[in-house]
């Protein structure tokens, strides 16, 4: 395709991790052929592609973990790792036929509405599209956060996020600094311990860790998946009911939670013997409002004589010494920051721009907000695969990813049964969705457990996490209600409320 070139398409997805692809395979169950994958990467599968950290695997059982119409019996552990996830997410590719519909190395620079056309106008990298419905599947995982620590430009030696690992540099003999103690951290601290010369993990809040209940799968067990397919799916919901029980601890009574929080702090005393390294890693807020990880290494690895834990985070850097807020200095040769990526504050934003010339990033200056975490007021035929507050704190997103696809499809068939060339949010039905989940948010854990963590904006609102079950969410995203909805007929007409 010329750059001058505009390619004309019924549907635009954006990203190719498992939303993207999950949002492809559904289109084509559907009937629907006419639409491109738009790829930044030069490979498929998302956040799963980018982190490629010593050590890097799924918190959620395998068979919890993948698309419940491309089941997989061949995992090999009961949580599996990234080269298996990823190798997962090419074979869905290829099973569903999907090669033909990618593009990668194509940035989206720049989506804009079209009010007199009524589609979105698409700049990328490599050229031009144009879409009636565009779908951002960008996840929140996919653009790393680095802090701008005072002096980094300065320092001398080696630096990376976690989801940008250099895997040339090695780290045997090194000193280490690992920034952060979230779900990455606690599976890089043990991967590079043995090898680092010292290493030094700079802790402002300690985690709740539980035991990872991990396997390899049996040769058996994946003979019996094979051939009796019913029984794969039985295991696949047992995982889903056990966490769909232990919703009710998490959004409605957090006393519950003293059970298993009894229990991490078992755990923690079983693998510290050090009374003084201990109080370091107890947390002080309740177990669950922060997310709870899980490894069976991460507390033995600290206990090691080469680990210095810094109950403290970093202020600055002075050449090659990192200086913690509480006044301690460490000399280091390379800093690893495990310290997340922008969720409440997604990138892609700022390159959507909708009715009225603003960009979705303006629309969420006072926090992310839209109808049933898919669509957004003033963004006609834009559709979000986990958008806000549809993020999990004890299960699998690809459930919560499968129930946006239900309502992508139905809003297709909408869009196709009214004869509207798009549809738009009610202002009244956003905020009645919105202040609803916000009512039930505030007796979360998440919002009254005491803590400060990446499911809260800069506002301190829980903008990212659903309040609720899958199988609640699954219902209400089944099917689109119009009477949600302005039809806007024809290009440049005005919208029709029914």
């Amino acid at each position: 395709m010329g750059s001058s070139a505009v390619q004309q398409v019924k549907v635009a997805v954006i990203g190719s991790g498992f939303g993207g692809l999950g949002a492809a395979v559904r289109l084509r169950q559907e009937g629907e052929h006419d639409f491109v994958v738009l790829e930044r990467g030069a490979s498929v599968g998302g956040t799963w592609r980018d982190n490629s950290y010593p050590g890097c695997a799924c918190d959620v059982p395998s068979h919890l973990y993948s698309f419940s119409f491309a089941p997989n019996p061949d995992w090999p552990r009961t949580f599996s790792g990234q080269p298996e996830i990823r190798k997962y997410l090419e074979g869905v590719v290829d099973r569903f036929g999907l090669r033909g519909h990618l593009r990668f190395h194509h940035t989206v620079t720049g989506a804009r509405w079209d009010e007199g056309t009524a589609r979105w106008e698409i700049e990328t990298e490599q050229g031009r599209y144009s879409a009636q419905v565009l779908v951002a599947a960008t996840g929140p995982l996919s653009d790393p956060s680095v802090p701008d620590v005072p002096g980094i430009a300065d320092f001398p030696g080696e630096v990376f996020h976690s989801a940008q690992w250099n895997h040339d540099y090695d780290l045997a003999g090194k000193r280490v600094a690992v920034i952060g103690t979230g779900a990455s951290a606690i599976q890089i601290v043990p991967a590079i311990q043995p090898k680092a010369g010292r290493l030094v993990l700079f802790q402002r809040t300690p985690p709740w860790v539980m035991n990872r209940m991990d396997r390899d799968i049996t040769a058996a067990e994946r003979f019996v998946y094979r051939h009796l397919p019913a029984s794969q799916k039985a295991l696949r919901g047992a995982l889903w009911l056990v966490r769909e029980y232990q919703v009710g601890a998490f959004v409605k009574r957090p006393g519950l939670l003293k059970v298993p929080e009894a229990l991490a702090l078992a755990n923690l005393r079983k693998h510290v013997k050090d009374p003084a390294l201990r109080v370091k890693l107890t947390p002080d807020y309740r177990f669950g409002c922060k997310r709870v990880l899980l490894s069976n290494t991460y507390y033995p690895a600290l206990a090691q004589p080469n680990v210095d834990v810094v109950a403290s985070g970093l202020k600055e850097i002075k050449g090659s010494t990192l200086v913690a807020s509480d006044g301690t200095e460490h000399e280091v040769d390379a800093i690893v920051f495990s310290t997340g990526f922008h969720v409440t504050d997604l990138p892609v934003a700022e390159h959507i721009t909708g009715m009225n010339g603003r960009t979705l990033a303006e629309e969420w200056e006072d926090g992310m907000a839209g109808l049933r975490g898919t669509t957004v007021r003033g963004f006609p035929n834009l559709l979000l695969i986990i958008g806000p507050n549809t993020g999990l704190g004890n299960s699998s997103m690809v459930l919560m990813i499968e129930s946006q696809l239900n309502y992508l499809a139905d809003y297709l068939r909408k869009l196709g049964s009214t004869g509207a060339a798009a549809l738009d949010v009610t202002a009244s039905a956003q905020l009645r969705w919105s202040d609803e989940v916000q009512r039930r948010m505030a007796r979360t854990v998440w919002n009254t457990g005491g803590c400060r963590s990446w499911y809260l904006d800069a506002k301190g609102n829980n903008t990212t996490l659903w309040p609720g079950t899958t199988a609640h969410f699954r219902r209400e995203t089944r099917t689109v209600d119009l009477h949600e909805y302005d039809l806007i007929r024809t290009p440049a007409a005005a919208p029709v409320n029914v």
